[in-house]
């Protein structure tokens, strides 16, 4: 799990984000060892080097499960080995077997490189849906109709 963590503070940088706190770390290692998340990870030399970390959502259309892959990250200098395929692959190989309906993510509109490598594998931009979110304050300043 340590090895993990650090991963995902490497992707955060990678994003220029925050990485999590220590709090949200703890979160995120107890989801995952519930079952709450689904962790598929690739080493080289006994070296953790990336991770998928996916979950599962629901198209009322498809009246089927949708994998949804939340991260998919391998270090830099681990790159181009074919561990980063090799972990979305196993996603892919995941939703078929679960008959999944389709599979989703997202890419940040910078990061070329992944956007090249998903459009190269025959994945469609979504270019009618815009993603919006409320974040955790934003979740408690959304009034109540009843008060």
């Amino acid at each position: 799990m340590p090895g993990f963590l650090d991963l995902v503070t490497a992707l955060a940088n990678y994003e220029h984000l925050r990485p999590p706190s220590g709090e949200a770390k703890r979160r995120l290692a107890q989801d995952v060892r519930k079952g709450k998340l689904n962790l598929l990870v690739a080493e080289d030399s006994a070296k953790l080097v990336g991770y998928a970390l996916y979950f599962f959502t629901y198209s009322s259309f498809l009246a089927k499960p949708t994998l949804y892959l939340e991260d998919l990250f391998v270090l830099e200098e681990s790159r181009g080995k074919g561990g980063g395929f090799a972990l979305f692959r196993k996603c892919i190989d995941e939703a078929v077997k679960t008959d999944c309906g389709r599979m989703e993510w997202s890419v940040l509109s910078w990061n070329k490189p992944a956007i090249d490598f998903y459009e190269k594998i025959g994945a469609k931009r979504m270019s009618d849906w815009l993603v919006y979110r409320l974040d955790e304050k934003s979740l408690r300043k959304v009034p109540n109709p009843r008060g």
